[in-house]
Order: C-alpha cells, then sequence, then structure tokens
C-alpha cells in the first residue's frame, strides 16, 4: 500500500485522534475512512451543483457522482432536485 504525507494542524490532529479513539480504531484507518466518505460527499455535491446548474446532464451527474444512473436518479429524488432527463439518458 503506498503511503501519502499530510500536514495537520494541531487542531486537526487532536479531531482524528478524538475520532479513532471514538471509532476504536488507529489513526491510519480513521484517516482512510474519513477521506473514502469525504470524497464521496465530495464527488456527490459536485455532481449535485453541476446538475442544479444545467451543466452535467443525469448520466454526466451519474459519473461524476461515481454511481450509476438509477442510483443518481435515487440520490436526485431524494433531494428533490428536478429530473432534467436526455433522450439519451434513456437508451441502453
Amino acid at each position: 500500500m503506498p503511503t501519502v504525507s499530510v500536514r495537520l494542524s494541531e487542531e486537526e490532529k487532536q479531531r482524528l485522534e478524538d475520532a479513532a479513539d471514538l471509532l476504536g480504531q488507529d489513526r491510519s484507518s480513521t484517516l482512510r475512512q474519513a477521506m473514502a466518505e469525504g470524497i464521496d460527499t465530495l464527488r456527490t455535491r459536485h455532481a449535485v451543483e453541476r446538475y442544479q446548474a444545467g451543466e452535467a446532464s443525469v448520466a454526466e451527474a451519474a459519473r461524476l457522482a461515481d454511481a450509476t444512473v438509477g442510483e443518481w436518479l435515487e440520490l436526485a429524488h431524494d433531494r428533490g432536485l428536478t429530473t432534467q432527463l436526455e433522450p439519451t439518458d434513456l437508451r441502453f
């Protein structure tokens, strides 16, 4: 597994240690979990923003969110987004 270094402020380091203690994990495991969940959140937020602005189709928003079209449609429904389906989104 590759190693990546990151600089943290004392406050960030303490938050990481507090979360690791809460979860009963070591710092590395907690940081990997937080990063994975954070990246998923960032990708979804970016996809929602692009979709709402009309800059991404359903298929593109799903790709940006690293989701299937079905998963994206469910996410869009849960967030109350208006569906902007294009004919190409419905082709198999």
